[in-house]
């Protein structure tokens, strides 16, 4: 694992999940980590559990407010980091049918807009040669059905850190995109769904997948510290973690397996 003492990151979504793991990776190497979440309960969980290099804000990514509260927070408490993860995002599943306003607004207020302000906020407080990552997904670069919302929302992150990376060139500061297929995570990624649908997401997300299986988040996690720390020369790219989902690639037959 690299070394990653005397370094400072900011981690937004990061009380669960992939984040949680980006999170634990840091902390596990040195660094000082300021993460944030906004579930309390897994905030207070998150200062319960990790130690004085990491310092817990409850933030709400679709609020200007609370994230220029965040700029704050990491002046006063980091000044200048070398690495941001901007990891905040959701998924309600609908089809062009079925999606309403107050669910688009939910899904776009989060994750497009709230990347894209915490970007515009941080961006400042990175040391030249530091770097970005942000969380897409794996539909993305896909067409399923009843994600189309969610598509455009992640397709629009990736769109938008392109720019991004041309303009902080100048301060040798990289942006680049994770984009994680199914995995396993306490969400999934989605909100208000059943057990039952959460089992059928388990199903058929093993069944999609060419590698049969979920990630894990430590895979995901291994992914964005590669792309924020060792991809020196690596910059405005999408690195899928995916199984091979989005990449077209067939579980083979058994007549083919053989051979």
């Amino acid at each position: 694992m690299s070394s990653y003492a005397g370094k400072k990151a900011v981690v937004t979504g990061g009380t669960h999940g992939i984040g949680m793991a980006v999170v634990r990776a840091l902390l596990d190497g040195g660094a000082e980590v300021l993460l944030t979440g906004l579930n309390e309960k897994n905030v207070e969980a998150a200062r319960a559990a990790l130690g004085p290099r990491a310092h817990v804000l409850r933030s709400d990514a679709a609020s200007l407010a609370d994230i220029d509260a965040l700029g704050k927070a990491v002046e006063d408490t980091l000044g200048e980091v070398d690495f941001v993860f901007v990891n905040v995002g959701h998924v309600r599943f609908g089809s062009l049918g079925q999606v309403t306003e107050e669910a688009y607004d939910a899904m776009f207020d989060t994750n497009t807009k709230g990347a894209f302000f915490t970007a515009q906020r941080l961006a400042p407080l990175i040391r030249d040669g530091g770097s970005f990552v942000f969380t897409t997904a794996a539909v993305a670069g896909t067409a399923f059905v009843g994600t189309s919302a969610g598509t455009g929302m992640k397709a629009a992150i990736r769109a938008f850190s392109k720019v991004f990376a041309s303009e902080l060139l100048p301060r040798n500061i990289r942006v680049n995109t994770v984009s994680p297929g199914f995995t396993q995570t306490p969400s999934m990624g989605l909100v208000d769904i059943t057990d039952e649908q959460r089992a059928l997401n388990q199903r058929e997300g093993e069944r999609a997948t060419p590698m049969r299986r979920f990630g894990t988040p430590e895979e995901v996690a291994a992914a964005v510290l590669f792309l924020g720390f060792d991809a020196t020369f690596t910059n405005g790219v999408d690195l899928p973690v995916d199984g091979g989902l989005a990449q077209g690639l067939e579980y083979p037959h058994d007549e083919v397996a053989e051979h």
